[in-house]
C-alpha cells in the first residue's frame, strides 16, 4: 500500500492542476474532497475537472450524487473510505483534493456518529427557520444546544439547521455526538497534508476572471436546468456558489452584471474562510505559497518520498 496526499485550498487556488501533476509523476489516482464537486449537472458552476482533465487519469467521487440529495460529510466519508482502500489495494497513490476542510479533517480525526436524520424532521426545521428566521432559530438553538450555538454564527441558516435537525431527530444535542467520532480513515503516518496557499491578491483576481469564464462556459444552462427542476433552495446543490444569484437573475431581480458581482463577492469572502480554515484546523501542515506548477510539484513529491519511504519499511 502507498500512503495517501491530501492537499487542502481555497477555491482557485490550482488543486485540480497539481493533483494531475502528481498523480502523472507517482502513478496516482484522484478523489474529490470538495462537497460541491460531488453533484452532477454542475460541472462548469462548481469548477469540476473537465472531461479532458479527467482522461489524464482516474478520478474518483466526481459528480456522482443528484442534485436533489442532501449530501453530508458522513455520506461522503463512507465513500471515500471504499475508494481509498480500494486505490491502496491497487498499489497506486490516492490524491485528495478540495476546498471542504471538514472532509479532510474526517479522513485524519473521524466523524461524530450522528444518526440518519428523517425527511419530515428536515421539512420541519426548515419550516421552522422559513417562518421565524435564522436569527430566532439561532437563539432556540442556545436553548437546546448551547455550545453548538456557540460555535454557529447566527446567520449560518445551513449549520443551525443541521442542528436543529438532529435535536428534532434524537432529542440529543450535536454537541453530545461531537464528542466521539469514528476511527480515521488514515492513521498517522498514512498520509501527507498539504495546503496551497496562494497571495491573496493573485486569488481574488483569479476568482473573478474564472466566473467570467464561467458565465461565458455554460453555467447560466446548468443554473436554468436547476430552476426547471424547482428543487428545495435549502439543498446543498442550490447553494453552489453563484448559484442564488444567477436564480435571482433568472427570476428578473436583479441584473446579469449584479448577479455577477456579487457571485465573485461571496466566492472571494469563501475563500477568505478557507485561509481562516487552513490556519486553525491544519495548521501544522507545510503551506505551498507559490502559485508555479513545477514548484508546487517539487515541494509535495520531496515531502511525499519521506512519507513514502517511512510508510514502506513499516
Amino acid at each position: 500500500m502507498r500512503p495517501a496526499i491530501l492537499i487542502h485550498g481555497p477555491t482557485a487556488s490550482g488543486k485540480t492542476q497539481i493533483s494531475l501533476d502528481l498523480a502523472k509523476r507517482l502513478d496516482g489516482e484522484i478523489v474529490n474532497a470538495d462537497s460541491m464537486q460531488v453533484y452532477r449537472g454542475l460541472r462548469v458552476l462548481t469548477a469540476r475537472p473537465t472531461d479532458e482533465e479527467v482522461s489524464l487519469a482516474p478520478h474518483h467521487l466526481f459528480g456522482y450524487r443528484d442534485p436533489s440529495e442532501a449530501g453530508s460529510a458522513g455520506a461522503w466519508l463512507s465513500d471515500a473510505r471504499e475508494t481509498i482502500r480500494g486505490i491502496q489495494r491497487r498499489g497506486k497513490v490516492p490524491i485528495i483534493i478540495g476546498g471542504t476542510g471538514l472532509h479532510h479533517l474526517a479522513l485524519i480525526q473521524g466523524l461524530s456518529e450522528i444518526p440518519p436524520i428523517p425527511e419530515d424532521c428536515r421539512s420541519d426545521v426548515r419550516a421552522l427557520v422559513q417562518k421565524e428566521g435564522v436569527v430566532a432559530a439561532h437563539d432556540r438553538l442556545k436553548d437546546i444546544d448551547p455550545k453548538t450555538a456557540d460555535r454557529i454564527e447566527p446567520n449560518d441558516r445551513q449549520r443551525i439547521m443541521r442542528a436543529l435537525e438532529v435535536w428534532t431527530a434524537t432529542g440529543k444535542p450535536l454537541s453530545t455526538y461531537h464528542e466521539t467520532r469514528t476511527p480515521p480513515v488514515l492513521d498517522t503516518g498514512e498520509w501527507l497534508g498539504v495546503a496551497l496557499t496562494p497571495p491573496r491578491h493573485r486569488l481574488y483576481a483569479r476568482i473573478d476572471r474564472r466566473f467570467a469564464s464561467m458565465l461565458m462556459e455554460g453555467a447560466m444552462d446548468e443554473v436554468r436546468a436547476m430552476a426547471e427542476r424547482n428543487l428545495d433552495p435549502s439543498l446543498p446543490a442550490m447553494k453552489a456558489h453563484g448559484m442564488p444569484w444567477l436564480l435571482a437573475y433568472l427570476r428578473g431581480e436583479m441584473s446579469s452584471d449584479l448577479a455577477a458581482e456579487y457571485a465573485k463577492r461571496d466566492t472571494r469572502r469563501y475563500a477568505k474562510r478557507q485561509f481562516t480554515w487552513i490556519s486553525h484546523q491544519f495548521p501544522h501542515w507545510p503551506r505551498i505559497p507559490s502559485t508555479e506548477p513545477d514548484v508546487r510539484l517539487k515541494v509535495i513529491h520531496a515531502l511525499f518520498k519521506e512519507i513514502d519511504a517511512a510508510f514502506s519499511n513499516r
